[in-house]
């Protein structure tokens, strides 16, 4: 069965792959890059290669949601997916369904941050950057591929991707807000775990030591170290250099009030009232 790691892109979902990694698969709780690999994106196209060689419309990929997730579940063990899909229904497709899903952790961030970090991922100005978050049919691909839509995600706009997971009854949704993780990561690493353990219907156990290394071994400090001297795939290339942008780019110095025009401010406190009101950003 999936657990997903479900975001809006640029909301923490990375931080929590590799918290989560390192918890899950070393003896020691130590963090490196390749560990990544242990908790997967989808949609990929790797996963649906086994049905389909083309991939030239987004329903060509949307088709075969559902058959390579069963195709995944059939190792019959608990499997941890990264999404930044909405959980959406394409020409009839479900994204996920309770037979293949355990459960999710959402992990949300201040969408007025999430502006200046999608603002920097995707080479956008400010106000190009709010047109994407408020996009009801936004979805990312891979550019520089031609006609292949293999990793196509639908992600919507931020609000309806929000909705999308956060009012689902099919499987249990664990919200955690990004600066919860940030300033009071151990308690909500342990949250997490916790809840993980409920609807796997295994008995609460938190190793402490072991989450202490996972998070001094995951800072964004240390992480931006990493991709400096090693790289990081997973890092998109500059449509304009063609060469990759840097995906640690400033983290909790991320602070919107200094870095958003204050006309835009506004404009964007405006659209996401309810949900700032709701989610308690102030």
């Amino acid at each position: 069965m999936i657990i997903w790691l479900a975001s809006y892109p640029k909301s923490g979902n990375t931080w929590l792959r590799a918290l989560l990694s390192s918890y899950y698969y070393t003896d020691n709780g130590i963090f490196q890059f390749d560990l990544l690999k242990k908790i997967k994106q989808f949609p990929e196209k790797n996963f649906f290669l086994e049905f389909t060689k083309k991939f030239e419309t987004p329903i060509a990929t949307a088709q075969y949601w559902i058959k390579a997730q069963n195709k995944i579940n059939e190792n019959k063990k608990i499997n941890f997916f990264k999404t930044h899909n909405s959980l959406c229904n394409i020409n009839g497709n479900n994204f996920t369904n309770k037979k293949n899903t355990l459960g999710c952790i959402y992990i949300i961030r201040d969408p007025r941050n999430v502006l200046t970090s999608i603002k920097n991922h995707y080479e956008l100005n400010y106000e190009d950057a709010l047109r994407f978050m408020l996009s009801e049919k936004k979805y990312t691909y891979d550019h520089f591929k031609k006609n292949d839509f293999g990793d196509f995600q639908f992600i919507s706009s931020w609000k309806k991707h929000y909705d999308s997971w956060l009012t689902t009854k099919i499987f249990a949704v664990k919200l955690i807000k990004y600066e919860d993780l940030l300033l009071g990561t151990f308690d909500t690493l342990k949250d997490i775990i916790n809840f993980i353990n409920k609807i796997n219907n295994q008995p609460e156990h938190f190793d402490k030591d072991k989450a202490k290394n996972t998070i001094n071994s995951t800072n964004f400090d240390k992480l931006k170290a990493k991709e400096n001297e090693f790289g990081f795939d997973e890092a998109i290339t500059s449509k304009k250099t063609k060469r990759k942008i840097p995906f640690f780019n400033l983290g909790p110095g991320n602070e919107w009030k200094k870095l958003i025009p204050s006309e835009l401010q506004n404009q964007i406190n405006d659209s996401f009232k309810k949900e700032l009101k709701e989610l308690g950003y102030k």
